[in-house]
């Protein structure tokens, strides 16, 4: 799940600190406390995510609306 993001990174550098926003924000809870020891969503609660939103738990959302929703989520975090 995470390559559609790096690849939007690499496509909009200008995205970046909003794409790191919003890992934080999706952080697991504890993520310091196992390996990979890295601040990432649970994959339990992407693949809910991707089952609500497209009816496909392996589903991967196409780049614009990714893209779309970053922006969003940076913009609302923004207004808080």
């Amino acid at each position: 799940m995470i390559r559609p993001f790096l690849a939007l990174a690499l496509r909009r550098p200008t995205l970046v600190p909003a794409l790191l926003g919003m890992a934080w924000a999706f952080r697991a809870r504890g993520w310091y406390r196992t390996p990979p020891f890295l601040p990432l969503p649970p994959r339990d609660y992407m693949r809910w995510r991707m089952d609500t939103a497209y009816g496909d738990p392996e589903a991967t959302p196409p780049s614009d609306e990714l893209e779309r929703f970053v922006r969003w989520a940076a913009a609302m975090r923004r207004g808080m």
